[in-house]
Formats: structure tokens, C-alpha cells, sequence
């Protein structure tokens, strides 16, 4: 089957439209099928494309999901052969699953290297702990949505970070929207009236720091009055 995907081939068609039909009706035995026939088509795509240190069988995984979305999208009477429709979601989901990866990664290697500088002197430990408890008093202080979308955004719950499409999905909303949130949560957490004890835990509570973030929050209300038409 991978070799027929390679050559352009779209097996089963148009045999296989009622299949299609079913599958997007719910029924589970139809996408079974379907997938299980298109499987070649996501080790053709896997084949082809530059994983990274992501583990071939976590590629063929995120492939699948991409053929499965596929399979529930798709519409014969727009006259594109399934291959040709799949293939670029099956690539998303996988090159989605690579930078997952890499993301994940470098932040093993960081922790590591900063668990190997700081664990030397303990009284490096100490101020980590201190800043630790305080950004996440702070988070914790963070209003509503903006609480949701800073935890999300940053993996704070521990799973992985969240881009801004899955934000979106997540609230309902645009991924505009949970990238505005996102920086509106930000410039709530850098002002003053919020962070004094982690800016001085910083050493950046000087009153120049002040009127820099006084500044850009006052910019961001006026943007934000500007989006509602205030």
C-alpha cells in the first residue's frame, strides 16, 4: 500500500465513498476500515519528512490523527483524490509532534543544567524555592481567564505547552483572541501593584523599572479600550 501512495494511487476510490459517508455518520466500524486502508499513506508521509530526535513510531502516532481528521473532513464531491487532501494534514500533525518533541527536549536539558548549577551551592536553592513560591503565588493571584491561559501557555499544569490555536479551542475563542490574553495576562502580571515582591526578589524594583511597566500597561489599556470600541 506505501508503495502505491508513492506512485500518486488512491486506493478504493470511488468504491470506497460510502465508507466516507458512514465514517462522518459515526460509525466506528467505517473509520476503522478507512484508517486501517490509508495507513500506507501515513507511512508515506512519515518517510518523507525530517523527524528530528522524535521517535519514528510517535510520528506514525501524530500521522494518524492527521489521517483521522482527514478521514472525518473530507468530501469526494470536491473532485481531490484522498491522498492528495490527506497528506498536508497528516504533515501538520506530525511536524506538530517534532517541534512537541524538540520543545520538550530543551527544556530536559535546561532543567538539567540548571539543577547541576544550582544544587553546587545551596544558597542558590534557597533564592530558586523563594522565586519558585513566588511566581506561583502570583500565578495563582491571576484573574479568570488569564489564570487558564498563563498555566496552559507555559505547560504549568504539566502537560505541554499550549500554542495559541489550542488555546482558542480551549476557551472558545480565536487563536487572536488567547494571543491577546495571553499578553494582557502578561502585562498583569509585570505591573507593580501585582509583582513587588517578585521584583524585588529580582533586585528590578527601582522606580525607573516601575514607570517601564506602569507604561506598557497603561499602553495595553488603551489598546484594549481602542478593541472595544471605548
Amino acid at each position: 500500500m506505501s508503495a502505491h501512495y508513492k506512485n500518486g494511487g488512491d486506493p478504493g476510490l470511488p468504491a470506497e465513498i460510502p465508507l466516507f459517508r458512514r465514517a462522518q455518520a459515526g460509525c466506528q466500524q467505517s473509520l476503522t476500515a478507512l484508517m486501517h486502508r490509508h495507513d500506507g499513506l501515513v507511512q508515506a508521509v512519515v518517510r518523507q519528512q525530517c523527524l528530528g530526535d522524535l521517535p519514528f513510531a510517535e510520528a506514525v502516532q501524530a500521522g494518524r490523527i492527521g489521517l483521522w481528521r482527514a478521514i472525518l473532513g473530507y468530501d469526494p464531491q470536491q473532485g481531490w483524490a484522498f491522498s492528495t487532501y490527506a497528506w498536508p494534514a497528516i504533515m501538520r500533525h506530525i511536524w506538530q509532534a517534532v517541534k512537541s518533541h524538540a520543545r520538550h527536549e530543551a527544556c530536559v536539558r535546561i532543567d538539567s543544567q540548571c539543577t547541576d548549577a544550582v544544587s553546587a551551592d545551596p544558597a542558590i536553592l534557597v533564592e530558586v524555592a523563594a522565586l519558585q513560591r513566588t511566581l506561583h503565588d502570583l500565578v495563582q493571584r491571576l484573574p479568570g481567564r488569564f489564570h487558564e491561559v498563563i498555566v496552559a501557555r507555559y505547560g504549568l499544569d504539566g502537560n505541554l505547552p499550549a500554542s495559541y490555536r489550542q488555546l482558542g479551542v480551549r476557551l472558545g475563542l480565536s487563536h487572536e483572541r488567547a494571543r491577546q490574553l495571553h499578553t494582557e495576562a502578561l502585562v498583569w502580571l509585570r505591573h507593580p501593584a501585582h509583582c513587588q515582591v517578585l521584583r524585588t526578589l529580582l533586585q528590578r524594583h527601582t522606580l525607573a523599572d516601575y514607570e517601564v511597566a506602569d507604561a506598557v500597561a497603561q499602553r495595553w489599556l488603551q489598546q484594549r479600550a481602542g478593541r472595544h470600541g471605548r
